[in-house]
């Protein structure tokens, strides 16, 4: 039986994607048009990974020079300057918001992110979401690792919790902790998650039939 739910946060409950996209060509401009393309191709396939990660990433193999550690500091911080207002106002996805007031008392609820912790917890603060969920966790501790403390936590076995993400980062996550996955894929532009076969929605507006047929043990056609 499903006892909890935990849900990526940009993209998943927020339409949050385009703002962090932003953020990065922002960033990096100065670097030129052709690799602020590689930059913002290489955000766009890598969602869910932490900023902190991407930003030694990007360094490493797009831009070829050291990252200092004042340079990284300042980064963090400029990004953060760049989302917070924007993530705040960011409209919900399509039948989030429902979704959560009509299911908050029914199943545990969850936020994990590749967002810092902190942060991420002031956006939902500031949005009036808290009062929907268990808690609000994210990075700089992965997804696995989230996971993995929810059900340790609340006594929750894999089966029991159910993972809604919009990232290969989420589906890998999800996978390796044995735990169903439901993809929020926005628009069917969107390549296929590698090696998914499992349940795909647009909006949240079809998320409670999605969990009622992956308790009936259903096959949900994509």
């Amino acid at each position: 039986m499903i006892r909890a739910v935990a849900f990526d946060f940009d993209g998943v409950l927020v339409e949050s994607v385009e703002v962090k996209t932003r953020a990065f060509a922002r960033l990096f401009a100065d670097e030129g048009v052709e690799t602020v393309q590689r930059i913002v191709a290489y955000h766009l396939k890598n969602g869910g990974v932490p900023r902190f990660e991407k930003f030694q990433t990007i360094y490493r193999d797009i831009l070829n020079r050291p990252l200092t550690d004042q340079k990284f500091q300042s980064l963090c911080q400029q990004f953060a300057e760049y989302v917070s207002e924007e993530v705040v106002a960011a409209p919900w996805v399509e039948g989030a918001e429902q979704f959560l007031s009509a299911h908050c008392e029914r199943y545990l609820l969850f936020v994990i992110s590749g967002t810092p912790e902190e942060e991420l917890r002031e956006i939902v603060g500031r949005r009036g979401m808290k009062k929907f969920f268990c808690a609000v966790l994210g990075a700089p501790r992965s997804n696995e690792i989230l996971l993995h403390e929810i059900m340790r936590r609340h006594r929750l076995s894999p089966s029991d919790l159910v993972l809604v993400g919009d990232s290969e980062t989420d589906w890998t996550a999800a996978r390796e902790g044995g735990i169903p996955f439901v993809w929020r894929q926005a628009s069917h532009d969107i390549p296929l998650l590698p090696g998914f076969s499992g349940p795909a929605i647009q909006s949240l507006t079809e998320l409670d039939a999605c969990l009622s047929a992956l308790e009936r043990h259903e096959v949900l056609k994509r």
